[in-house]
């Protein structure tokens, strides 16, 4: 089984949870035994130096960028053709690009079965309304319609899809996962030391925020949150480590509004061993995103078990039914309850990491998640009559 995965970004800073789901599918997709090659944009590098155990097996074809705001991809139709015609199957992950677009564009004309999982993103949020409203009319609807099949992270987003006009028989549900061996630390006590020892935490406890920050995620939630903790979780610190998506500057203001100066820490992007320490020294995990299909960092955290406090907003609802972790409605008033009734009780705080763990170990690893897209595209294969035209 050939299988060609598309997404635009495969840089772990730029990329986020999409690349990181797209590089792991096709990691352990090629251990089940498939063929597996990924095309990108050859933008901010893809992560193959710092972590080449995810391109073991899997070929990599990065193209030019002519433009970065809009992520215009440089690709001869004859390559690209040459491509998609060697696969079994496309899988489209992503939405809003160009290159899905083009992508598309060749599977209908050589009558190529593809895959589309938007990942969370089918919705139009943040910016370029108008535009994105404009790629749905022109490309997005038809791109959802046409797939041979479609894969939602969450039961929630197959509503999204019905929106688009896709019957519910045509969205396989195929979550988000983790790999627990890259979350072991080679010198346990020294890498968490180093951690806290970069930001001048010492022995404190703190709160973890890892994402970009940008107003999707609600950085700016959490830093409200925080400031209305009582005086007797005081002596919790606050650490934002993520690259900036246009909120840092208003953020620093607001803390130094706030008078948490010396509390709240910006880390900046933190990954590979340097997220593990992270998550291992947190106290709380704390994602308080206002829309995300399916939070990665929250399997990150209960990997390490590590205590999460998630919104309702971020694709987890089977893992609170399951009593893992803590989730709340995307407000200050209810993150800063949460996290205080947390932070005061450190029973609550060990059982509630260690359930989220073992839920983890046993729904949510990349290789189950793997075998399940790899029997889907070895079904549509089998079957190239399902394909759609929208």
């Amino acid at each position: 089984m050939k299988i060609l995965l598309v997404n635009h970004l495969l840089d772990p800073v730029s990329g986020g949870g999409t690349a990181e789901r797209t590089l792991q599918m096709a990691r352990f997709l090629a251990t089940e035994g498939a063929e597996c090659t990924l095309l990108t944009l050859d933008i901010g590098g893809i992560g193959a130096g710092a972590r080449p155990s995810l391109f073991s097996g899997v070929n990599v074809v990065a193209v030019p960028c002519l433009n970065q705001r809009f992520f215009l991809p440089y690709l001869r139709y004859a390559k690209l053709k040459a491509l998609v015609e060697d696969a079994d199957v496309v899988y489209l992950s992503g939405h809003w690009t160009l290159l899905n677009a083009w992508v598309f564009h060749v599977c209908k004309r050589l009558g190529k079965p593809y895959l589309f999982c938007p990942a969370g993103a089918l919705k139009p949020f943040g910016r370029s309304r108008v535009l994105k409203w404009l790629y749905a009319k022109l490309v997005g609807g038809s791109l959802a319609r046409s797939a041979a099949a479609c894969v939602a992270v969450t039961e929630g987003e197959k509503s999204d899809f019905a929106e688009c006009g896709v019957p519910a028989e045509r969205v396989v549900v195929v979550p988000n996962g983790i790999d627990p061996a890259e979350y072991v630390l080679a010198n346990p006590t020294e890498e968490v030391a180093s951690f806290r020892r970069k930001l001048g935490l010492d022995a404190s406890r703190f709160i973890l925020f890892l994402g970009r920050l940008n107003p999707i995620k609600g950085p700016d939630l959490l830093l409200e949150a925080f400031s209305r903790l009582p005086p007797s979780v005081r002596d919790v610190h606050l650490v934002l480590a993520g690259p900036d998506g246009g909120m840092r500057g208003l953020l620093e203001q607001s803390v130094a509004a706030l008078g948490l100066d010396g509390r709240v820490h910006f880390a900046g992007y933190v990954g590979g061993s340097e997220k593990v320490a992270a998550l291992h020294a947190a106290t709380v995990l704390a994602i308080p995103s206002r829309r995300e299909a399916m939070s990665i960092v929250v399997l990150e955290g209960g990997i390490c078990a590590c205590p999460v406090v998630f919104t309702d907003t971020c694709g987890l609802d089977a893992i609170a039914r399951d009593n893992a972790g803590v989730m709340v409605s995307v407000s200050v008033a209810a993150l800063s309850g949460a996290l205080e009734n947390l932070l005061a009780s450190p029973e609550e705080l060990r059982r509630s990491g260690e359930q989220l763990q073992r839920i983890i170990r046993q729904h949510y690893l990349w290789q189950s998640q793997a075998r399940r897209l790899l029997a889907l595209a070895e079904h549509v294969a089998s079957n190239p009559g399902q394909v759609k035209n929208g």
